[in-house]
């Protein structure tokens, strides 16, 4: 039976819009898409139960788990093979660098990051994808040149209302260009990891939904609020999703897309027309910010100085060259992501 199908519109910043036809069921249904070409093999790190991991196989991508301290493992003592992998994905732990944590622990934090670093220089993929709190510090790593952007799973077909913060690298400098979906007036709370301590809280049936997971996804054995933490702290899988066609795109370049696009000056993927350089407030903010830790910061990192980035192909635009863990326990673990 032929597969239904349905459109999304999707809004460039000054209005203009374009109508993308995608499987109705991919997103319900968790049935993988058709990709062309071998499927990517990618390597994900601190992957928890890894809903991020999720999404990219949904699109067709093998994922190989590295090591959680959820499962008693250790991400120091792990090496990953050089030319294996097409890409790593992650989402270090973020606490340290969170607003809302009014005492953060940073060194945690950073050692996460140095280890995310440390294994992207040795396995040498073709691209990266972390996901952290928009206060990371940027992820500098030679030989790739970096985008940040966020994503909310409102514009991935979700009714809950979750902004992600990602950075993604790339060997060849592409910027990834997203297709956002129209959100919709219908929105539920962040399904955060907190939630399970709750007296007052939705089943778990409905958080796992709310985070693209089936409704009958389950983690035997375990205690209720370590699930909900372990759900609450996971990318959504819609999210994913969407990052992985673009990424799909970014790769299987085609003769067809041949119109030339004009993208934010932040690197957020966003479309902008005319005169624009900014294509939303919040990226006017972004490059406020960039600039004023520019003067703040010394010398050595370099802002990519083009107002605009052109775009030649759909999902690809090419920059201008101008303690112990073993100690912890379970409970620590998932209350550390």
């Amino acid at each position: 039976m032929a597969q239904k199908r349905s459109s999304i519109r999707l809004h460039s910043s000054a209005g203009n819009r374009r109508r993308v036809t995608v499987p109705v069921t991919d997103l319900v249904t968790g049935q993988a898409s058709p990709r062309r070409g071998k499927s990517q093999l990618l390597l994900s790190l601190f992957p928890g139960i890894d809903l991020l991991g999720r999404g990219f196989e949904a699109e067709g991508f093998c994922v190989v788990r590295g090591p959680d301290l959820i499962w008693g493992q250790s991400i120091e003592d792990f090496h990953a093979p050089a030319g294996r992998f097409d890409g790593i994905i992650a989402g270090s732990p973020c606490q340290g660098f969170s607003r809302i944590n009014r005492n953060p622990d940073r060194a945690k934090s950073e050692s996460a990051l140095n280890e995310f670093r440390r294994l992207v220089t040795e396995a040498q993929p073709e691209w990266f994808l972390l996901e952290n709190v928009p206060t990371v510090p940027d992820v500098v790593i030679e030989g790739y040149r970096a985008q940040r952007f966020d994503l909310n799973a409102r514009e991935c077909g979700s009714r809950q209302s979750r902004l992600r913060h990602f950075q993604f690298g790339s060997k060849r400098g592409v910027v990834l260009i997203l297709e956002r979906g129209r959100i919709t007036d219908e929105v539920e709370p962040c399904c955060l990891a907190t939630e399970g301590k709750r007296t007052i809280r939705r089943s778990f049936a409905d958080f796992c939904e709310l985070q693209g997971l089936p409704r009958d996804f389950d983690l035997p054995g375990w205690p209720i609020k370590f699930k909900y933490a372990a759900v609450g702290n996971g990318v959504h899988v819609n999210v994913a999703r969407v990052i992985a066609r673009a990424i799909v795109t970014a790769r299987w370049v085609t003769a067809r897309s041949q119109s030339h696009l004009r993208l934010c000056v932040c690197q957020c993927g966003r479309i902008v027309t005319g005169r624009q350089a900014a294509a939303l407030p919040a990226c006017r903010k972004r490059m406020q910010r960039r600039r004023e830790l520019a003067i703040a910061e010394p010398a050595g990192k370099v802002t990519p100085n083009r107002e605009t980035l052109d775009v030649t192909t759909p999902g690809l635009v090419t920059l201008d060259e101008s303690h112990s863990p073993a100690a912890e326990t379970k409970a620590a673990a998932i209350d550390r992501l």
